[in-house]
C-alpha cells in the first residue's frame, strides 16, 4: 500500500463457458474464507506461447488478471469495459494479464476470442483449472485483489451493470474501481467481498458410465425438444446444446437455470392457453435432466441416440424461398447519447412480379450483439407509409419482427400474409451500441405458400399510447383495448413493453357477456420477448372486445430501470416505453379474389 511501500495484485475472474469436454463445469472449490487467504506462483502460457508468472508482476503497483472464456454472455458483455479499466489505470502503475480455465475452450478458441472482443493484454490458458482452484474462483466473471504476497484483498464482481435479468446502460455501483482506488492509495478495501452473477467456470472431473438416465436414452430427447432450436450455431443461444460434450461442459450452469427456471424461456401463465411453441419443461422432463446432472451424467449407449435434429443454418422457420437483404451496411458507433441511437430505416425493392403469399418469415439480425430489435413492414403500392412509430400505426403492415427471444411469423395451413406485386420492404432498425464500432447488415426471409390462401393473416397492434407512469410508481396499470367487427380466428399473441414491464395479460369480452384471460404473462422479460402461438385458433365472434392490461414498475426496485426518478411516457427508445399487445388472426368468411 502506498504508505508502505506494500504492492498488490489483482485478478479479475472468467468471464466464459464453452464446448467439447469430457469434464463439468461443477465447481469443486475449496471451502474457507470469501478473502484473506494466499494464492501461491503460478506459471502459465498465452496465446503466443509466452509464459507468465505470477512473481514476474512482484514490481508493478496492481495486478489484474482475467479469467476469460469465449462463450458466457456476462463475460462477453463486459469485454469492452475491461478495456477501458486497463487503458485508464495502466498508467497508474497496473498490469493487467487474463486467465481462461474452462475445459472445454482450446488455445485456439481462446485466441480467436481475445482477437475477436479486443482484448488489450496477454490471455493466458489454465489447462486443468489449476489456477482456478487456487484462486477459489467460481464464476465468470468475478474479480479478486490480492497484495504483494498473494493474500486475497477483494473477491468479488466487476459492477452492476450486466445480470442474469437485467442489462444496464451504465453500471450504478463500480466494486473495482472503488477496490483499485483505495489500494492505489493505500487504503483498505471497503467492500471486501460481493456476489457475482454469471457462468460457472468449467472444471475437469471424472463422468459415470451408468446411471437411471441417459444422454443418448434420455436427456438428448428434451434438449432437442426444448433447447437446440436455439442452442445451436448462429442462433440466440449463446452456447450450442447439441453433443454429450457440450452439454458436460455447460453442466452446472444447465442446472442452475433449470432450478431457478430462467431456462429454457417460457413466460406464459400454464393456468390460460395452450401454445404450439410452449418450450417449457414438464415435471417429469425436468426431473430427468436434474437427476442425470446430479449422478455423474453418463452418456449411455450410441444405439439409443436419436437421429440428430434437422435445421436449415441459421434459420428457425426451414430455409428460406427468398431472402433480402439491408441495401448496405450500417456502421454502429462505439457509444451513443443514452447507450442507444435513433431507429434507422432501410428500403428494399421485392420486384415481385405478382402478388405473394407468405407462410413463413423471419427476420435475421446480421450482428446480434448491436441489433436490438427489426420491425419489416410491407409497403404495398398505394397502401401509404407502413407501421410507425405511434400507437396508432403499430401493427398497420407489419411483416415480421425480430428481438431476443422466439418471434418468427409462422401462420397455419391455408392461412398467408400478402405482399403484393411492386411491393416495398421497410427494415425498422433499432441499434443498440457496446463500446466498440460495429458493423450490420440484416435481412429477412420469406416462405411462400404452396397455392393461393383460404385466409389472410392480419396482424393488429393493440396499443395505448397516452400513458404516463408515474416516478417510482412500482406497479402501475395501463390497459388497451379494440374490438372485432367480422368474425375472426386469432392465431398468436405477442406482448411488448420496454424496460420497465412487469406483468402483461389479454383478456375477450365476448358479445354474449361472458369473458376469458386467453394468455398471462405473470413476469414480462423485456430479455426474452415471446411470439405465444395458439395450438388452435381462437375463434373470436364479431364485436368481441379484446383488452390487454400491462402492469410497469418504475421503482428502484426493477434493476433494469433506467431512472426511478422520471416521469415515463410512449417512446422509441428503450429508455422510455411502449404498451402494445399484438395479435395475429384472420377473418373467418374466406378471402376472395380480386
Amino acid at each position: 500500500m502506498a504508505g508502505s511501500g506494500l504492492r498488490t495484485w489483482v485478478v479479475v475472474g472468467c468471464l466464459v463457458l464453452g464446448l467439447t469436454c469430457h469434464g463439468v463445469a461443477a465447481p469443486p472449490v475449496e471451502k474457507g474464507p470469501r478473502t484473506g487467504y494466499p494464492v501461491p506462483n503460478f506459471t502459465l502460457k498465452d496465446t503466443t506461447g509466452k509464459a507468465h508468472s505470477l512473481s514476474d508482476y512482484k514490481d508493478s503497483k496492481a495486478l489484474v488478471v482475467l479469467f476469460l472464456g469465449t462463450q458466457c454472455p456476462i463475460n462477453n458483455a463486459y469485454a469492452p469495459r475491461l478495456a477501458e479499466l486497463h487503458k485508464t489505470y495502466s498508467p497508474r502503475g497496473v498490469q493487467f494479464l487474463a486467465v481462461n480455465a474452462n475445459h472445454q475452450d482450446t488455445p485456439e478458441m481462446v485466441a480467436t476470442h481475445a482477437r475477436e472482443h479486443k482484448i488489450p493484454f496477454p490471455v493466458l490458458k489454465d489447462v486443468g483449472n489449476v489456477v482456478a482452484d487456487q484462486f477459489r474462483a467460481e464464476r465468470t466473471p468475478e474479480a479478486f485483489v490480492l497484495d504483494a504476497r498473494g493474500k486475497v484483498l477483494y473477491r468479488g464482481r466487476i459492477d452492476d451493470q450486466f445480470g442474469y435479468r437485467y442489462r444496464r446502460a451504465e453500471p450504478t455501483r463500480r466494486e473495482l474501481v472503488a477496490a483499485l482506488d483505495e489500494i492505489l492509495a493505500g487504503k483498505p478495501v471497503t467492500t471486501a467481498s460481493t456476489e457475482v452473477e454469471g457462468c460457472f467456470i468449467a472444471r475437469l472431473v471424472k463422468t459415470k458410465t451408468e446411471g437411471k438416465y441417459t444422454f443418448t436414452r434420455d436427456v438428448a430427447r428434451i434438449l432437442q425438444k426444448n433447447c437446440q432450436e436455439c442452442h445451436r450455431p448462429n442462433q440466440i443461444g449463446p452456447m450450442a446444446l447439441l453433443t454429450y460434450e457440450d452439454v458436460v461442459a455447460w453442466s452446472s450452469t444447465i442446472e442452475e437455470v433449470i432450478n431457478d427456471k430462467r431456462m429454457p424461456p417460457w413466460h406464459a401463465d400454464p393456468k390460460h392457453g395452450q401454445f404450439a411453441n410452449d418450450r417449457s419443461l414438464t415435471a417429469q422432463e425436468r426431473e430427468t435432466l436434474l437427476t442425470w446432472l446430479n449422478s455423474g451424467m453418463p452418456r449411455g449407449e450410441s444405439k439409443d441416440m436419436p437421429a440428430a435434429r434437422s435445421f436449415a443454418e441459421g434459420w428457425r422457420i426451414g430455409k428460406p424461398d427468398v431472402v433480402f437483404e439491408m441495401p448496405r451496411t450500417y456502421k454502429v458507433p462505439a457509444k451513443s447519447e443514452k447507450a442507444s441511437i435513433r431507429y434507422q430505416t432501410f428500403i428494399v425493392a421485392t420486384d415481385f412480379k405478382e402478388d405473394m403469399w407468405v407462410q413463413a418469415a423471419e427476420a435475421r439480425p446480421g450482428n446480434r450483439a448491436v441489433v436490438h430489435h427489426i420491425i419489416v413492414y410491407v409497403a404495398n403500392p398505394g397502401g401509404g407509409r407502413p407501421g410507425g412509430g405511434r400507437p396508432d400505426g403499430i401493427g398497420n403492415g407489419m411483416l415480421v419482427a425480430y428481438a431476443p427471444g422466439d418471434m418468427p411469423s409462422i401462420f397455419p395451413e391455408e392461412t398467408a400474409k400478402k405482399v403484393a406485386k411492386g411491393a416495398l420492404l421497410a427494415f425498422q432498425m433499432h441499434y443498440t451500441p457496446i463500446g466498440t464500432e460495429q458493423l450490420d447488415r440484416s435481412s429477412v426471409g420469406l416462405i411462400f405458400s404452396k397455392k393461393p390462401p383460404k385466409f389472410e393473416a392480419r396482424t393488429r397492434g393493440i396499443a395505448n399510447g397516452s400513458f404516463v407512469i408515474p416516478p417510482g410508481a412500482d406497479n402501475h396499470k395501463v390497459v388497451s383495448q379494440t374490438t372485432l367487427t367480422k368474425d375472426a380466428q386469432l392465431l398468436s399473441f405477442l406482448p411488448h413493453m420496454h424496460l420497465r414491464g412487469k406483468s402483461f395479460e389479454y383478456r375477450a369480452y365476448y358479445p354474449d357477456g361472458k369473458s376469458e384471460t386467453l394468455l398471462s404473462v405473470p413476469q414480462y422479460d423485456f430479455n426474452w420477448q415471446t411470439i405465444y402461438r395458439l395450438k388452435k385458433p381462437v375463434p373470436l365472434p364479431s364485436g368481441t372486445r379484446l383488452e390487454c392490461t400491462a402492469y410497469f414498475d418504475n421503482s428502484s426496485n426493477n434493476l433494469n430501470n433506467p431512472n426511478p426518478r422520471e416521469r415515463v411516457r410512449w417512446g422509441e427508445q428503450t429508455w422510455e416505453e411502449m404498451m402494445i399487445g399484438f395479435v395475429d388472426y384472420y377473418y373467418t368468411e374466406p378471402r376472395t379474389e380480386k
